[in-house]
């Protein structure tokens, strides 16, 4: 579990962080300077990334509302859960049934002290310090068994965290060890970075997350629908995260720098 005195001071501020940054796109005050003017650079190439960013968190919103609220999850993982921000999955979830734990999981030191702050004491709500490149060391954490019993059906969030997974670190591996652990009726909420649907050249990009704690690699709509493997797809399957499920009235349908898809083992 999480160690509520982890020393702020042992916080790298000299680089730009992509949580922080994220944080940024969505308006957040998690950041500092350094993360600021990274993130601003990339907006210089892509002005839309706020709403892409803001577009994704909907997205979120919309999947676990589904997946809990339709198809009755009570458990669910989120690896990579970045700076917490309101609504947060427990929050989402547990309005729709008061029932649901939730874990979060993240690997960085920046992370774990937000989540000291805001997301402990949330009843049936618990954050791990562990790292999406070790899938079966999640798997068998055991503050995570003790929370999570992957004998029942479980829903694994993988919003914005796999296009920080380098191809030499395999994140087809990483995803298949995952969903190879999950039962029957369980979820796979997925969202990843791509380059095809928001910029014609990434270089820019790739240049500010290189002087960044964690590299970005964007990747095609083949490889991101790879990752979901032989789980089935919920309607509309795999498209930019404006167009999965919009609420009723609402009319964006621009193209954002994200492809999702929510998918069930049978």
């Amino acid at each position: 579990m999480i160690d509520e005195g982890y020393p702020a001071d042992r916080i790298d501020t000299s680089r730009p962080h992509p949580a922080r940054m994220y944080d940024y796109y969505l308006g957040g005050r998690d950041n500092y300077d350094v993360d600021q003017d990274a993130a601003e650079r990339v907006i210089a190439s892509i002005p839309r990334m706020r709403d892409s960013a803001r577009a994704n968190r909907a997205f979120l919103v919309r999947a676990v509302r589904t997946v809990v609220g339709d198809h009755g999850i009570r458990q669910i993982i989120d690896i990579g859960t970045g700076i917490p921000t309101s609504p947060n999955i427990h929050e989402i979830a547990q309005s729709t049934a008061a029932d649901t734990s939730v874990v979060y999981v993240d690997n960085d030191p920046i992370v774990a002290v937000h989540a000291a702050a805001r997301l402990m004491g949330a009843g049936r709500t618990l954050f791990v310090l562990g790292d999406l490149r070790r899938p079966q060391e999640i798997l068998t954490d055991p503050d995570i068994a003790a929370a999570i019993d992957l004998g029942r059906p479980v829903a694994v969030v993988l919003v914005a965290v796999l296009h920080f997974i380098t191809d030499q670190e395999n994140p087809g591996r990483i995803v298949d060890t995952l969903r190879d652990a999950l039962p029957s009726g369980s979820f796979l909420i997925l969202s990843h970075g791509t380059y095809e649907t928001l910029i014609d050249d990434p270089t820019e990009i790739y240049r500010v997350y290189r002087s960044a704690t964690a590299t970005l690699n964007l990747r095609s709509l083949a490889e991101i629908r790879s990752y979901f493997g032989d789980f089935e797809l919920l309607e509309p399957g795999v498209v930019t995260v404006a167009e999965w499920r919009p609420e009723p009235g609402s009319t964006d349908r621009r193209r954002f720098g994200f492809y999702c898809g929510v998918a069930r083992k049978p």
